[in-house]
């Protein structure tokens, strides 16, 4: 795998539908408050993110599961899958459900229909594993960067300080939320580490996944604050058709369209690799029980993408990305558990 593609998976598990939300949290506090929680939240997340990335080195690349279970026994390894395999079915139920209205914009289907598509292509590639991955997020990566860049130069000049130069604090919790939500990526650190097969270029890579997001969704929320201020709609890009017409339609619907089939990717991956490893399943098996029972939920009426959405960054993430990866630390710090395994981690 190359660089390029290893940062591309990094960076398109987290700029996914956390993005869309942002504006729509930061409204609530302010433009200040709320990048000073993006930034407060990335460094967290950075440094849980090297701890994964140190203990499955390793661990000669374990899966987050299988880290836990070695440094904090079968309980801890059970915690981790259970808050994995949450946020995995509630994130790509979400996924396939927002999908679905966005195809549905964009090409007249019904939304069932849409999401039907937008599955079997998403799906595919996940069954076809990391290097089909990364090319494909590499290039809407790529495409993603334009349009957040399109989305800044079209916003910014008729945008007022007036409009996002307030703070409350009483809807803090939801930004950082988002935040926490928006920056996950990882449950993918293993794929990564193995598809590159160096700590120290997975270490170095780690940082870039970081800021580089950040610094998107920054611009992303100052750009939406500074024009709607509090009136700012849940889903952020839906504006930009009543501001450009037919243009802010088009990169409105693109947007997500991208964000969200590369964390569909991402988290698909990562799910897939940790029930194949930890449960010793088949990969074929594995696939179907990562893929089809989030499609199977959304054909039955369950589709409620924000509140769906919400449910599994709260729950998952907080547990998988920065609780249990803390405790490992310290657990490690104070002796409790020895790592096993030979790695070029030390």
């Amino acid at each position: 795998m190359k660089r390029s593609e290893a940062l591309a998976v990094l960076i398109g598990t987290q700029i996914g539908a956390g993005v869309l939300g942002l504006p729509y949290a930061a409204k609530e506090v302010g433009l200040i408050l709320s990048i000073l929680v993006l930034i407060g939240i990335m460094l967290l997340m950075l440094f849980t993110a090297r701890i994964v990335l140190y203990f499955s080195a390793k661990m000669g690349g374990a899966q987050l599961s299988t880290v836990a279970r070695k440094m904090l026994g079968r309980g801890g390894g059970l915690v981790m899958l259970f808050s994995l395999v949450f946020m995995s079915f509630g994130a790509l139920l979400a996924y396939i459900a927002g999908m679905g209205d966005v195809f549905a914009s964009l090409f007249g289907v019904s939304p069932k229909v849409g999401a039907l598509v937008f599955w079997a292509f998403a799906s595919l590639v996940i069954y076809l594993g990391l290097e089909v991955s990364g090319k494909s997020e590499l290039a809407m990566s790529l495409a993603m960067l334009v349009l957040f860049m399109a989305v800044g130069v079209m916003l910014l000049p008729k945008g007022k300080l007036e409009n996002a130069m307030y703070s409350s604090i009483s809807s803090l919790w939801k930004i950082v939320g988002v935040s926490i939500f928006a920056l996950g990526c990882h449950s993918v650190i293993p794929d990564v580490y193995k598809g590159l097969g160096s700590y120290e270029e997975t270490k170095k890579l780690l940082t870039w996944a970081f800021i580089i997001p950040t610094a998107i969704y920054a611009l992303f929320m100052a750009s939406f604050l500074l024009v709607f201020g509090k009136e700012t709609p849940q889903i952020a890009t839906q504006a930009l058709e009543s501001l450009f017409g037919r243009r802010g339609f088009l990169i409105g619907n693109l947007i997500p369209l991208f964000a969200i089939t590369t964390s569909y990717i991402g988290l698909g991956l990562a799910q897939l690799s940790n029930m194949e490893e930890y449960l010793g399943m088949d990969r074929k098996l594995a696939w179907v029980i990562t893929v089809v029972p989030p499609l199977v939920v959304y054909l039955l009426g369950v589709g409620d993408f924000v509140s769906v959405l919400g449910l599994a960054g709260d729950t998952g993430d907080l547990m998988a990305f920065i609780v249990l990866p803390i405790v490992l630390y310290i657990t490690h710090k104070l002796g409790f558990a020895r790592v096993e395994g030979e790695a070029e981690a030390g």
